[in-house]
Protein backbone atom coordinates (compact mmCIF):
# COMPACT_ATOMS: atom_id res chain seq x y z
CA UNK A 1 0.00 0.00 0.00
CA UNK A 2 1.57 3.72 -1.09
CA UNK A 3 1.28 5.85 1.46
CA UNK A 4 0.38 8.72 -0.38
CA UNK A 5 -2.92 10.65 -1.53
CA UNK A 6 -3.12 11.47 -5.00
CA UNK A 7 -0.56 10.74 -7.50
CA UNK A 8 -1.62 7.86 -9.18
CA UNK A 9 0.51 8.33 -12.31
CA UNK A 10 3.66 8.32 -10.60
CA UNK A 11 2.58 5.49 -8.30
CA UNK A 12 0.95 3.15 -11.34
CA UNK A 13 4.79 3.46 -12.88
CA UNK A 14 6.94 2.69 -10.10
CA UNK A 15 4.49 -0.13 -9.39
CA UNK A 16 5.17 -1.38 -12.70
CA UNK A 17 8.56 -1.16 -12.57
CA UNK A 18 8.88 -3.04 -9.26
CA UNK A 19 6.58 -5.94 -10.72
CA UNK A 20 8.89 -6.39 -13.97
CA UNK A 21 11.93 -6.10 -12.37
CA UNK A 22 12.82 -2.59 -14.36
CA UNK A 23 13.79 0.22 -11.40
CA UNK A 24 15.88 2.71 -12.50
CA UNK A 25 18.57 3.23 -10.77
CA UNK A 26 18.06 6.95 -10.35
CA UNK A 27 14.74 9.08 -9.96
CA UNK A 28 13.51 12.70 -10.03
CA UNK A 29 10.59 13.55 -8.64
CA UNK A 30 9.51 17.11 -9.56
CA UNK A 31 6.39 19.12 -8.13
CA UNK A 32 5.88 22.07 -5.73
CA UNK A 33 6.55 21.86 -1.99
CA UNK A 34 4.20 19.64 0.21
CA UNK A 35 3.04 17.96 -3.10
CA UNK A 36 3.87 14.21 -1.62
CA UNK A 37 7.66 13.71 -3.06
CA UNK A 38 9.09 13.01 0.29
CA UNK A 39 6.29 10.41 1.17
CA UNK A 40 6.40 9.43 -2.68
CA UNK A 41 10.38 8.67 -2.24
CA UNK A 42 10.04 6.84 1.42
CA UNK A 43 7.11 4.76 -0.49
CA UNK A 44 9.50 3.67 -3.01
CA UNK A 45 12.12 2.58 -0.43
CA UNK A 46 9.88 1.24 1.69
CA UNK A 47 9.09 -1.10 -1.62
CA UNK A 48 12.48 -2.05 -2.28
CA UNK A 49 13.20 -3.25 1.38
CA UNK A 50 9.94 -4.73 1.85
CA UNK A 51 9.82 -8.26 3.30
CA UNK A 52 6.75 -9.47 2.26
CA UNK A 53 5.23 -10.09 -1.38
CA UNK A 54 2.82 -6.88 -1.46
CA UNK A 55 5.30 -4.25 -1.25
CA UNK A 56 4.95 -1.78 0.77
CA UNK A 57 3.20 -3.41 3.18
CA UNK A 58 4.13 -0.74 5.75
CA UNK A 59 3.87 -3.01 8.74
CA UNK A 60 7.12 -5.35 8.43
CA UNK A 61 10.19 -4.29 10.48
CA UNK A 62 11.56 -2.93 7.18
CA UNK A 63 8.88 -0.65 6.51
CA UNK A 64 8.36 0.24 9.72
CA UNK A 65 11.82 1.35 9.81
CA UNK A 66 11.82 3.54 7.06
CA UNK A 67 9.04 5.43 8.37
CA UNK A 68 10.45 6.12 11.05
CA UNK A 69 13.59 7.20 9.76
CA UNK A 70 16.64 4.68 11.45
CA UNK A 71 17.07 1.62 8.68
CA UNK A 72 20.16 1.85 8.38
CA UNK A 73 20.15 1.43 4.39
CA UNK A 74 17.97 4.30 3.74
CA UNK A 75 19.61 8.16 3.85
CA UNK A 76 17.84 10.94 3.75
CA UNK A 77 19.80 13.87 2.48
CA UNK A 78 18.98 17.80 2.72
CA UNK A 79 20.52 21.28 3.31
CA UNK A 80 23.38 21.59 6.01
CA UNK A 81 21.90 24.32 7.92
CA UNK A 82 24.12 27.00 9.27
CA UNK A 83 22.50 29.95 11.22
CA UNK A 84 25.11 32.53 10.15
CA UNK A 85 25.40 31.44 6.41
CA UNK A 86 22.58 33.51 4.10
CA UNK A 87 19.52 31.36 3.76
CA UNK A 88 19.55 32.39 -0.45
CA UNK A 89 23.39 30.63 -0.21
CA UNK A 90 22.67 27.22 1.56
CA UNK A 91 23.79 24.30 -0.72
CA UNK A 92 24.11 20.78 -0.29
CA UNK A 93 27.71 20.69 -0.13
CA UNK A 94 30.52 18.10 -1.23
CA UNK A 95 31.14 16.75 1.63
CA UNK A 96 27.33 15.66 2.04
CA UNK A 97 27.43 13.24 -1.13
CA UNK A 98 30.85 12.09 -0.53
CA UNK A 99 29.47 10.69 2.17
CA UNK A 100 26.87 8.56 0.70
CA UNK A 101 28.58 7.75 -2.12
CA UNK A 102 31.18 6.16 0.10
CA UNK A 103 27.89 4.56 1.77
CA UNK A 104 26.54 3.49 -1.37
CA UNK A 105 29.90 1.26 -2.53
CA UNK A 106 29.29 -0.75 0.56
CA UNK A 107 26.51 -3.49 0.13
CA UNK A 108 23.37 -2.97 1.82
CA UNK A 109 23.64 -3.77 5.85
CA UNK A 110 20.10 -4.68 7.17
CA UNK A 111 18.14 -4.48 3.74
CA UNK A 112 17.58 -5.35 0.36
CA UNK A 113 18.62 -1.93 -1.41
CA UNK A 114 20.38 0.89 -0.33
CA UNK A 115 18.73 3.76 -1.34
CA UNK A 116 19.70 7.22 -1.14
CA UNK A 117 17.15 10.46 -1.23
CA UNK A 118 18.59 13.97 -2.00
CA UNK A 119 15.95 16.49 -0.87
CA UNK A 120 16.22 19.99 -2.46
CA UNK A 121 18.66 18.33 -5.18
CA UNK A 122 18.79 21.82 -7.04
CA UNK A 123 20.36 23.13 -4.07
CA UNK A 124 23.64 20.75 -4.68
CA UNK A 125 26.85 22.85 -5.37
CA UNK A 126 28.55 22.72 -8.37
CA UNK A 127 31.31 20.54 -6.80
CA UNK A 128 28.50 18.07 -5.35
CA UNK A 129 26.61 17.79 -8.44
CA UNK A 130 29.40 16.60 -10.57
CA UNK A 131 30.44 14.06 -7.83
CA UNK A 132 26.57 12.64 -7.87
CA UNK A 133 26.99 12.85 -12.09
CA UNK A 134 30.00 10.76 -11.85
CA UNK A 135 28.12 7.71 -9.55
CA UNK A 136 25.18 8.03 -12.10
CA UNK A 137 26.97 7.21 -14.99
CA UNK A 138 28.35 4.11 -13.64
CA UNK A 139 25.86 2.97 -10.69
CA UNK A 140 26.28 0.30 -7.77
CA UNK A 141 23.67 -2.67 -7.94
CA UNK A 142 21.48 -2.74 -5.33
CA UNK A 143 21.57 1.21 -5.17
CA UNK A 144 18.85 3.69 -5.98
CA UNK A 145 18.90 7.16 -5.62
CA UNK A 146 15.72 9.43 -5.53
CA UNK A 147 15.94 13.07 -5.86
CA UNK A 148 13.60 15.52 -4.75
CA UNK A 149 13.44 18.90 -7.20
CA UNK A 150 11.11 22.02 -7.16
CA UNK A 151 13.07 23.63 -10.14
CA UNK A 152 14.72 21.35 -12.18
CA UNK A 153 15.95 24.64 -14.11
CA UNK A 154 18.67 24.92 -11.66
CA UNK A 155 19.67 21.25 -11.73
CA UNK A 156 23.02 19.65 -14.47
CA UNK A 157 20.72 18.67 -17.38
CA UNK A 158 23.26 16.06 -17.39
CA UNK A 159 22.10 14.73 -14.02
CA UNK A 160 18.44 15.06 -15.22
CA UNK A 161 19.53 12.81 -17.83
CA UNK A 162 20.80 10.27 -16.15
CA UNK A 163 17.52 10.00 -13.61
CA UNK A 164 13.81 8.52 -14.82
CA UNK A 165 11.95 11.98 -14.27
CA UNK A 166 8.40 11.63 -12.74
CA UNK A 167 6.46 14.65 -12.11
CA UNK A 168 4.11 15.10 -9.54
CA UNK A 169 1.09 17.28 -10.38
CA UNK A 170 -1.35 19.12 -7.71
CA UNK A 171 -4.33 17.61 -6.83
CA UNK A 172 -7.88 19.80 -7.42
CA UNK A 173 -9.53 20.93 -4.87
CA UNK A 174 -12.28 18.50 -4.51
CA UNK A 175 -10.00 15.49 -4.96
CA UNK A 176 -7.97 16.70 -1.87
CA UNK A 177 -10.92 17.94 -0.28
CA UNK A 178 -12.40 13.96 -0.56
CA UNK A 179 -8.69 12.80 -0.08
CA UNK A 180 -8.15 14.75 3.00
CA UNK A 181 -11.92 13.92 4.65
CA UNK A 182 -11.86 10.20 3.80
CA UNK A 183 -8.22 9.15 4.75
CA UNK A 184 -7.12 12.20 7.11
CA UNK A 185 -10.76 12.27 8.96
CA UNK A 186 -10.82 16.07 8.64
CA UNK A 187 -14.26 17.64 8.73
CA UNK A 188 -15.59 18.10 5.08
CA UNK A 189 -15.79 21.96 6.04
CA UNK A 190 -11.87 22.23 7.13
CA UNK A 191 -10.81 19.88 4.21
CA UNK A 192 -12.29 22.31 2.00
CA UNK A 193 -10.46 25.33 3.33
CA UNK A 194 -7.33 23.27 3.73
CA UNK A 195 -7.80 21.85 0.02
CA UNK A 196 -7.99 25.35 -1.28
CA UNK A 197 -5.27 27.15 0.92
CA UNK A 198 -2.58 24.31 -0.20
CA UNK A 199 -3.12 24.74 -3.96
CA UNK A 200 -3.42 21.39 -4.22
CA UNK A 201 -0.43 20.27 -2.27
CA UNK A 202 -2.17 18.39 0.75
CA UNK A 203 1.17 17.58 2.87
CA UNK A 204 0.87 21.51 3.84
CA UNK A 205 -2.58 20.77 4.48
CA UNK A 206 -2.11 18.03 6.52
CA UNK A 207 0.53 19.84 8.29
CA UNK A 208 -2.13 22.96 9.23
CA UNK A 209 -5.02 20.40 10.45
CA UNK A 210 -2.46 18.80 13.01
CA UNK A 211 -0.38 22.01 14.15
CA UNK A 212 -3.06 24.89 14.92
CA UNK A 213 0.15 27.61 14.83
CA UNK A 214 -0.22 27.05 11.23
CA UNK A 215 -3.70 28.25 10.50
CA UNK A 216 -3.15 31.24 13.34
CA UNK A 217 -0.51 31.92 11.54
CA UNK A 218 -2.23 32.75 8.61
CA UNK A 219 -5.29 34.32 9.80
CA UNK A 220 -2.95 37.04 11.35
CA UNK A 221 -0.94 37.59 8.02
CA UNK A 222 -4.32 38.05 6.56
CA UNK A 223 -5.61 40.34 9.34
CA UNK A 224 -1.98 42.57 8.68
CA UNK A 225 -3.04 42.61 4.39
CA UNK A 226 -6.39 43.89 5.32
CA UNK A 227 -5.16 46.06 7.64
CA UNK A 228 -2.64 47.38 4.88
CA UNK A 229 -5.33 47.51 2.17
CA UNK A 230 -7.38 49.57 4.39
CA UNK A 231 -4.71 51.87 5.91
CA UNK A 232 -2.50 55.14 5.13
CA UNK A 233 0.95 55.36 3.04
CA UNK A 234 3.05 55.07 6.17
CA UNK A 235 1.38 52.20 6.91
CA UNK A 236 1.44 50.30 4.13
CA UNK A 237 5.42 51.73 4.03
CA UNK A 238 5.99 50.15 7.44
CA UNK A 239 4.21 46.81 6.48
CA UNK A 240 6.95 47.09 3.74
CA UNK A 241 10.02 47.60 5.68
CA UNK A 242 9.05 44.71 8.09
CA UNK A 243 9.08 42.22 4.82
CA UNK A 244 11.80 43.65 3.30
CA UNK A 245 14.19 43.62 6.58
CA UNK A 246 13.49 39.50 6.80
CA UNK A 247 13.80 38.69 3.26
CA UNK A 248 17.73 38.23 3.01
CA UNK A 249 17.25 35.33 5.80
CA UNK A 250 13.58 33.62 4.71
CA UNK A 251 12.51 34.96 1.15
CA UNK A 252 10.29 32.03 0.96
CA UNK A 253 8.30 33.58 3.25
CA UNK A 254 8.22 36.65 1.56
CA UNK A 255 6.89 34.50 -1.67
CA UNK A 256 4.57 33.06 0.80
CA UNK A 257 3.46 36.28 1.93
CA UNK A 258 3.02 37.33 -1.65
CA UNK A 259 0.85 34.36 -2.56
CA UNK A 260 -1.94 35.59 0.24
CA UNK A 261 -1.95 38.65 -1.34
CA UNK A 262 -2.80 36.80 -4.47
CA UNK A 263 -5.08 34.58 -3.16
CA UNK A 264 -7.46 37.27 -1.64
CA UNK A 265 -7.49 39.50 -4.10
CA UNK A 266 -8.30 36.63 -6.60
CA UNK A 267 -10.75 35.65 -4.69
CA UNK A 268 -12.33 38.94 -4.57
CA UNK A 269 -12.27 39.35 -8.31
CA UNK A 270 -14.03 35.41 -8.37
CA UNK A 271 -16.88 36.83 -5.92
CA UNK A 272 -17.12 39.72 -8.08
CA UNK A 273 -17.67 36.98 -10.97
CA UNK A 274 -20.48 35.16 -8.78
CA UNK A 275 -17.69 32.18 -8.14
CA UNK A 276 -17.85 32.22 -4.69
CA UNK A 277 -17.35 28.16 -4.96
CA UNK A 278 -14.34 29.09 -5.95
CA UNK A 279 -12.86 31.17 -3.77
CA UNK A 280 -9.65 29.73 -1.35
CA UNK A 281 -10.71 31.61 1.49
CA UNK A 282 -14.06 30.56 2.42
CA UNK A 283 -14.11 30.95 5.56
CA UNK A 284 -13.70 35.41 5.02
CA UNK A 285 -16.59 34.97 2.41
CA UNK A 286 -18.33 37.70 3.65
CA UNK A 287 -15.39 40.12 4.33
CA UNK A 288 -14.41 39.36 0.63
CA UNK A 289 -17.76 40.02 -0.56
CA UNK A 290 -18.44 43.34 1.58
CA UNK A 291 -14.52 44.40 0.49
CA UNK A 292 -14.89 43.40 -3.49
CA UNK A 293 -17.78 46.47 -3.53
CA UNK A 294 -15.17 48.84 -3.24
CA UNK A 295 -13.59 47.67 -6.68
CA UNK A 296 -14.51 47.00 -10.14
CA UNK A 297 -13.30 44.22 -12.15
CA UNK A 298 -10.53 46.35 -13.92
CA UNK A 299 -8.88 47.63 -10.62
CA UNK A 300 -8.68 44.11 -9.10
CA UNK A 301 -7.10 42.30 -12.17
CA UNK A 302 -4.71 45.10 -12.85
CA UNK A 303 -3.20 44.62 -8.87
CA UNK A 304 -3.31 41.18 -9.43
CA UNK A 305 -0.96 41.55 -12.37
CA UNK A 306 1.12 43.90 -9.91
CA UNK A 307 1.66 41.05 -7.71
CA UNK A 308 2.54 38.85 -10.19
CA UNK A 309 4.95 41.75 -11.17
CA UNK A 310 6.59 42.29 -7.64
CA UNK A 311 6.99 38.50 -7.02
CA UNK A 312 9.01 37.85 -10.52
CA UNK A 313 10.94 40.87 -9.89
CA UNK A 314 12.13 39.99 -6.21
CA UNK A 315 13.32 36.52 -7.71
CA UNK A 316 15.53 38.36 -10.23
CA UNK A 317 17.51 40.13 -6.95
CA UNK A 318 16.26 43.51 -7.87
CA UNK A 319 15.90 45.70 -4.90
CA UNK A 320 13.08 44.19 -2.82
CA UNK A 321 12.31 47.36 -1.20
CA UNK A 322 11.63 49.22 -4.02
CA UNK A 323 9.79 46.03 -5.86
CA UNK A 324 7.60 45.77 -2.75
CA UNK A 325 6.87 50.09 -1.96
CA UNK A 326 5.64 50.11 -6.11
CA UNK A 327 3.57 47.48 -5.22
CA UNK A 328 1.94 49.40 -1.89
CA UNK A 329 1.81 51.87 -4.23
CA UNK A 330 -0.50 49.93 -7.06
CA UNK A 331 -2.91 48.81 -4.78
CA UNK A 332 -6.18 50.57 -5.76
CA UNK A 333 -8.58 52.84 -4.83
CA UNK A 334 -11.76 52.06 -3.04
CA UNK A 335 -13.92 53.39 -5.38
CA UNK A 336 -16.16 55.33 -2.94
CA UNK A 337 -13.01 57.33 -1.82
CA UNK A 338 -12.95 58.45 -5.76
CA UNK A 339 -14.09 61.80 -6.57
CA UNK A 340 -16.03 62.01 -9.42
CA UNK A 341 -14.83 63.86 -12.74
Amino acid sequence: MWNIIGQERAVSLLKHGLESNRLSHAYLFIGPPHVGKMTLALSLAQALNCETEDRPCLECDSCRKIAAGSHSDVQVIGLDYNEDEDAERKQIRNVQIDGILHDASLPPFEGKNKVFIIDGAELMSAGAANRLLKTLEEPEANVTFILLATDENRLMQTIVSRCQRIELQPMSIAEETQALTEKSGIEPEQARLLAGLSHGCPGWAINAASDPRIMEQRGSELDQIIGVIRGNYEERFAYVFRLAAGFTQNRQAVYDTLDRWQDWWRDMLLVKLDCDNMITNIDRKEELANMSKNYNLSSIRNFIQSIDAAGLQLKQNVNQRLALEVLMLDIPREEAKVSPI
